[in-house]
């Protein structure tokens, strides 16, 4: 195997225990030499954590990091997205590109704790996940050294990494031996799939491909009414029950899921520049949305409304592309943030047969001015107004026309 050698004396390794990652622990102390520390971070993706302890132990790892990182992953990352309402290419609520930022932060942190020297992740060279670890380690610690296994090793098939783990007795899952249907990422905001079964972007998904929402067909028959409170941009309580962030994400799981609202089949554009084809489930977070979108219809300005939704497919752009910890982020964050001093009120939502419908809104702050759009007589708004108004805004289309007259 001919790849560069590096001088590592310690690595950090975000790790699973399943099969790529225990591969790669492996081979990180057998191609390197080196100590690793394997570091696993409990997102919510529903997993029990136990095993990956009790395999990095078998490897003979000394320092085992597991976190339940659930409330800061919400709180500090998820809602200030939400804030933004940001979608990438319209569609895709950013479910797996917003934990990567987290993830590897935790890492740099550990490894400054314990004295690590470099990074390492099991993103494979065609994704976006490569992109998004290494520019936050960079961004974090522009001195810190990383490895990525899948960009150095001659193990690029499922074949070659059975055998490896065979050969070195790492213990596999029997449903990791031979191909995988699909490919699997989760945590509290998401579930995607994609790879096998649904590369070809013609062929609907099957059904067994989804796990956190019914299909919407055999949704409920009757519809569920629900309420969302927000202050500051950030939702507080569901159905007057005040939760924690990371808890009220979890009930709006729930709910969503149980009437099939959230799926989102994508054939989207990655960052190294190829098209893949996802299937996604965002249950709260589609609920979510549509609960914030409608109480800044109550409390946002119209300039204000209207700039942010200007920058939202840029914003959204950089979480995807990885630039969660880039200054251009943080400033729009920083607008973003300011937009949000007065959305606070309740939303009532409709769900329904895969929808999530706003149906009612109220706010203390409100801008909404009854007064002001009623069809009957009121002594707030002269209509007489509107002539000078509109023979304003008129002026230049009407010189323009006049000159191509002449």
């Amino acid at each position: 195997m001919t790849r560069p050698r590096r001088d590592v004396k310690k690595v950090v390794l975000a790790y699973s225990g399943g099969l790529d990652t225990s591969v790669i622990l492996k081979w990180l102390q057998t191609e390197y030499g080196c100590e690793v520390v394997t570091f696993t971070a409990d997102l919510g993706q529903g997993e029990e954590l136990g095993p990956a302890r009790e395999k990095a132990e078998r490897a003979g790892v000394k320092q085992i990091f597991i976190e339940d990182l659930r409330e800061t992953f919400v709180a500090d990352y998820v809602f200030p997205m939400f804030r933004a309402n940001a979608l990438y290419e319209g569609l895709y609520l950013l479910g797996t590109s917003i934990a990567r930022p987290l993830i590897a932060k935790r890492q740099i942190e550990i490894a400054a704790e314990t004295g690590a020297d470099a990074v390492a992740h099991g993103a494979t060279g065609k994704g976006n996940d490569q992109v998004r670890f290494e520019l936050s380690y960079y961004a974090l610690n522009p001195e810190i050294k990383v490895i990525a296994p899948w960009r150095e090793w001659e193990l690029n098939s499922r074949t070659k990494l059975i055998a490896f783990a065979e050969a070195h007795q790492i213990q596999i899952a029997k449903d990791k031996r031979g191909e995988a249907p699909f490919s699997v990422d989760a945590n509290l905001l998401h579930i995607s799939a994609e790879g096998k079964v649904l590369e070809d972007p013609w062929e609907e998904a099957p059904e067994y491909v989804y796990s956190r929402s019914v299909a919407p067909e055999e949704a409920p028959d009757e519809p569920e009414y629900i309420t969302v409170e927000f202050v500051k941009g950030d939702a507080v309580a569901v159905n007057g029950e005040k939760l924690s962030p990371a808890a009220l994400l979890t009930k709006l799981n729930e709910l969503g899921g149980k009437h099939g609202i959230g799926r989102l089949d994508l054939v989207e554009n990655r960052f190294v520049g190829m098209k893949s084809r996802g299937i996604y489930e965002t249950p709260g977070g589609t609920v979510l949305l549509a609960a914030h979108r409608g109480i800044e219809q109550l409390t946002l300005d119209r300039g204000a409304a209207h700039l942010k939704d200007d920058l939202m497919p840029r914003y959204a752009e950089l979480i995807y592309n990885g630039f969660w910890f880039s200054p251009e982020r943080e400033m729009l964050q920083a607008l973003i943030d300011r937009s949000q001093e007065h959305v606070e009120g309740e939303v009532r939502l409709k769900l329904y047969k895969g929808r999530a419908d706003v149906v009612g809104r109220r706010s203390p702050k409100s801008l909404y001015s009854m007064a002001h759009v009623t069809f009957e007589e009121d002594v707030v708004y002269d209509q007489r107004d509107a002539e000078g108004f509109i023979k304003l805004n008129a002026l230049r289309l009407r010189l323009a026309q006049r000159r191509g007259r002449n």
